[in-house]
């Protein structure tokens, strides 16, 4: 007999897990993206958990772990690493400079190019391609003008 309900199925999503502060859910993310992020990571100690980031600008985490231990955006380099700065963090891109589609025209090519870092430099540890805003109409601009 088939139960759905048991409780020996592993979970649907094994990339993601809920924030023990806000409760959403969140991907994970690789502890070589921590490492490069976290104040004085020497002093860290992964314990072999998996690490989920929390991308919630009004909540306090930044990471958390399977086991429900977290890492506080206090406890980052910089702070400024959060998305209310920058949209990609390889190439310092801001916001406000990812209203000009050669901004991310630029960004395309390096991505493309294997240029970008985004596993290290983005805090999410996924590429920022995603968080540009949304083209309302198709103007293409050439990323050198003469």
């Amino acid at each position: 007999m088939n139960d759905c309900c048991s409780t020996d199925r592993p979970p649907i999503n094994l990339r993601k897990c809920r924030c023990p502060v806000n409760g959403r859910e969140y991907s994970e993310v690789s502890i070589r993206t921590i490492v490069h992020h976290i104040k004085d990571p020497w002093h860290w100690d992964s314990k072999g958990h998996r690490y989920f980031f929390c991308d919630d600008s009004r909540c306090e985490v930044a990471y958390f772990a399977d086991d429900g231990s977290v890492i506080l955006k206090a406890q980052l380099r910089t702070r400024e690493q959060f998305p209310d700065a920058l949209v990609c963090y390889c190439f310092g891109v801001t916001k406000t400079g990812a209203k000009d589609p050669r901004a991310k025209a630029f960004v395309v090519q390096q991505t493309s190019q294997g240029q970008c870092s985004c596993v290290t430099s983005n805090p999410s540890g996924r590429c920022c391609l995603a968080d540009f805003p949304k083209k309302r109409g198709r103007i293409a601009l050439p990323l050198n003008q003469s």
